[in-house]
């Protein structure tokens, strides 16, 4: 009799253990950090590994101007929400995260993302005319829109991310991959925020660069973004980031001299003060372009003949720190859809 409830216990012990799984998110930039933490937050039983080559001040997310759009085609609502509610807390220094109040100028309607700036805005207004010549006698545009919008250093904001990640139990690897099958000993599903080296990772050619050119300039008197078609300029404490630079199919990340003059040009065109506003740093990145985001499970064949599931979430372009999180959402909401139908066919 003893014996037999030992073993029912044994049985019971056994049956009661779980399984641990394990994740890993190719990239650290705002898209990759999002997806690792949304994972480690919505999942229990779960381990969660970081693989890149790229970290910190070596990312594209980086050097990201850091405005939260409100002019896209599709609604931002989750990402507003988590990023507004960071800004009104006690981490918004810790994470980066702050309010600033500008202009935004088109020279055609931006008729379809009224609602949207409208709606995520307290004190949207749209400019007649008559208020762009008062706002600034130098503007030529045609459509101008004033409000409050959220806006994210990112260098602090990925190393907050970081911090968030790691004190959930996630770790990291520094490493290059050549293949995603390369991990499938070790992982039972990857999410892949490898941004623009799809093009190689995954044999993409929907992927192409956009490189994008900010220039670093100290001028605490501007505390309001301009943000135009070409043009743009976002305060930073202290300091302001210029550009307004999108060179399709442009590979390079060093600095040209012909389009650092185009981006002072236009800002010094604008605001004339800004001649005697001297320069502290710049930088060139290469955003990852692609027709639409990639967010989707794929079962990518291994040599072993086994499939490895993947969740693709690359191709923000320009939007990452805006977009990031909901996409982060999403991603970890595919991962749980895998590991839970792979847990009721044990």
């Amino acid at each position: 009799m003893v014996r037999n409830v030992t073993c029912l216990r044994k049985n019971q012990e056994e049956f009661n253990i779980t399984m641990v799984h394990s994740v890993a998110v190719i990239g650290a930039g705002a898209v990759g950090l999002s997806a690792a933490v949304n994972v480690l937050q919505a999942l229990r039983d779960v381990k969660v590994t970081i693989i890149a080559d790229k970290f910190d001040e070596n990312t594209t997310s980086w050097g990201a101007g850091g405005i939260f759009r409100l002019d896209l085609d599709y609604h931002p609502k989750k990402d507003h929400e988590r990023i507004s509610t960071l800004a009104h807390s006690d981490q918004a220094e810790e994470s980066g995260m702050s309010f600033v109040a500008g202009t935004l100028l088109y020279n055609v309607p931006k008729e379809e993302a009224y609602s949207v700036m409208s709606e995520l805005t307290f004190d949207f207004q749209k400019l007649s005319q008559t208020q762009l010549k008062q706002l600034n006698p130098r503007v030529s545009y045609k459509y101008g829109y004033s409000f409050t919008t959220l806006l994210t250093h990112t260098g602090t904001y990925l190393k907050w991310l970081m911090k968030q990640f790691l004190y959930c139990g996630g770790s990291v690897q520094c490493r290059t991959l050549s293949s995603i099958t390369e991990l499938q000993d070790d992982f039972d599903i990857v999410i892949n925020c490898c941004g623009l080296n799809a093009a190689q990772l995954c044999q993409d050619k929907h992927m192409y660069p956009i490189m994008g050119h900010l220039i670093k300039v100290k001028a605490p008197w501007i505390k309001k973004f301009f943000w135009s078609e070409e043009f743009y300029m976002f305060p930073h404490n202290n300091y302001i980031l210029l550009g307004g630079i999108r060179e399709k199919g442009n590979w390079s990340t060093v600095p040209d001299m012909a389009v650092r003059e185009t981006i002072l040009s236009r800002g010094k065109n604008l605001f004339p003060h800004l001649k005697h506003a001297p320069i502290i740093d710049e930088w060139v990145g290469l955003r990852p372009g692609r027709p639409s985001i990639r967010l989707e499970l794929e079962e990518v064949k291994c040599k072993n003949k086994k499939s490895l599931p993947v969740v693709h979430n690359y191709g923000h372009a320009g939007d990452g720190i805006t977009l990031s999180w909901d996409c982060g959402v999403e991603a970890a909401r595919l991962v749980k859809e895998v590991l839970t139908f792979a847990k009721s066919h044990l």
